[in-house]
């Protein structure tokens, strides 16, 4: 399916035909909610978010080719009023996950996003791009440094391009959440936690109590949430 032509709208006036409904979650990993106090577009990240380079067959993904031009019709549908971002990834390509971030993170229309199982490695900008987000108690966050798999040169020009990249990532983070730079920095390069990598594991208390993510919630409170702030938008 071609995702890029997908009309928000015309699936919103369909929600009568159920198997409408199914095709649309089954093919686009979103569904238009409309029997709710207001109109929701509720959009999954789930898997391994996927690149420029395709992953596995046997992979769950999250394309950001069929991601990026739900985003920009969510943000322009006359219909759809809210986002919800539901969020079980284990993480996967930094630019493609950047993207989607950013673009959350500039929509205009209420977003909220709810992580469930886990937001690891670049699903943390993704988590915490949304205006509010929830984290239920048994999810997890794993926090750690930029890696790269296949050949990479052990020259100065390649770990200053690391560190660049990670720079983007701290400074999306810490300008989208309540975490400092310097809490967010030691979590990544702790060496004390995890047995054969730096970083941190963090549960849903944990993420909130050091400020990553809003509230702690399942997903009544996400959308009574996004209602609330859908109401404060209108008023």
């Amino acid at each position: 399916m071609n995702t890029s032509n997908f009309n928000l709208s015309n699936s919103a006036s369909s929600e009568g035909s159920e198997g409408s409904l199914f095709e649309q979650i089954k093919e686009c990993a979103s569904v238009t909610a409309t029997d709710g106090k207001h109109t929701i577009q509720c959009l999954t990240v789930i898997g391994e978010i996927e690149g420029h380079v395709i992953s596995s067959s046997q992979n769950k993904t999250t394309k950001y080719e069929h991601i990026i031009p739900q985003l920009v019709a969510i943000e322009e549908s006359t219909e759809i009023q809210g986002l919800l971002v539901i969020l079980n990834t284990v993480g996967g390509d930094v630019e493609a996950g950047l993207a989607i971030a950013e673009l959350i993170s500039g929509m205009n229309k209420p977003t909220v996003s709810l992580v469930l199982g886990g937001a690891h490695s670049i699903g943390i900008p993704l988590s915490v791009a949304a205006k509010k987000s929830f984290i239920v108690p048994s999810a997890t966050m794993t926090v750690h440094p930029v890696r790269m798999t296949g050949l990479v040169l052990g020259v100065p020009q390649m770990f200053r391009h690391f560190e660049r990249i990670q720079e983007r990532i701290i400074t999306f983070v810490t300008k989208n959440s309540k975490i400092t730079k310097d809490k967010f920095s030691s979590l990544m390069m702790n060496v004390g936690e995890m047995v054969n990598d730096v970083g941190s594991i963090l549960d849903g208390e944990k993420a909130v109590e050091v400020g990553l993510i809003d509230k702690i919630g399942g997903l009544s409170d996400a959308i009574d949430t996004l209602y609330e702030m859908i109401d404060e938008q209108d008023a």
